[in-house]
């Protein structure tokens, strides 16, 4: 992988949350990158901070302090239409949508391009119509959103975001409401994406047996074992991460161990 290029650096950053009066930082002095043609899940318990570094690389959430580049670029000094381009978003919640093709909704994708009024030209069409059969959608395209399983809807999102021609993609828990084929199926087809469009791909996820399978790199967010405060980020392949304290330390309860060298949780019964 070593040939992939890097289209995100974090370098010093800072995450967390300003209020009126004070400053809640969460995690500090963030240094990491992303590369092209890499799957790259975010793991870590409950209340880490996963969401607030999510939500602060697509640019929801101001950053308190350090650089965000995407593609060289500060992502501060990108207009919204611009960011548009770069970044393609997938959230959790299910989209709250009535009465709209699978096809229009995917064709929103190109909003970044299309212009005040939309409309969608040849190649616009084209590139809906290329995203739908990347995704393996193309046979639902006259489905109405809400007559879709939630697998369904997941794909037509990740779709959405295809169309949306950004070399960079963050989902927020994309498996976070399918059942077990349909969270395997999801994370095989992200990982397709990344082979075959060279895309960078970046996730937060539960899902950490199918993370340590599929994943390329791995984002795994703790607590300072040094008895320091914050947070910590150890990065790394699965099998590189998988031999971590902050893994065995992340997973390992009474009745629970990790078996680090088969990359398996085990339950005592």
């Amino acid at each position: 992988m070593s040939e992939n290029r890097q289209t995100v650096r974090l370098r010093g950053l800072c995450i967390g949350y300003r209020g009126k009066h004070t400053v809640k930082e969460v995690a500090g002095g963030i240094d990491a990158s992303l590369c092209s043609g890499e799957l790259t899940c975010l793991i870590g318990p409950n209340g880490i901070g996963k969401s607030t570094l999510l939500r602060t690389l697509c640019a929801f959430q101001e950053k308190l302090g350090g650089d965000i580049f995407i593609e060289g670029k500060e992502i501060s000094e990108y207009q919204d239409k611009e960011l548009a381009k770069k970044i393609g978003v997938v959230l959790t919640h299910r989209p709250q949508i009535q009465n709209m093709s699978v096809e229009e909704l995917v064709a929103l994708g190109r909003s970044p391009y299309t212009g005040f009024w939309g409309r969608l030209e040849k190649e616009d069409r084209n590139i809906v119509s290329q995203a739908m059969s990347l995704t393996g959608i193309g046979g639902l395209k006259d489905r109405m959103i809400q007559s879709l399983s939630d697998g369904e809807r997941q794909k037509v999102m990740i779709a959405k975001a295809m169309a949306q021609q950004t070399p960079v993609i963050f989902l927020d828990e994309p498996t976070a409401f399918l059942d077990f084929p349909s969270k395997i199926e999801t994370m095989q087809l992200l990982r397709r994406l990344c082979l075959q469009s060279g895309k960078t791909i970046f996730l937060s996820t539960h899902d950490l047996e199918l993370t340590l399978q599929i994943a390329d790199r791995i984002w795994l967010m703790h607590r300072a074992q040094d008895g320091g405060q914050g947070t910590r980020l150890t990065i790394g392949t699965p099998e590189e991460v998988a031999q971590s304290k902050a893994m065995a330390e992340f997973i390992e309860r009474e009745g629970i161990t990790f078996d680090k060298d088969q990359l398996r949780v085990r339950i005592s019964r």
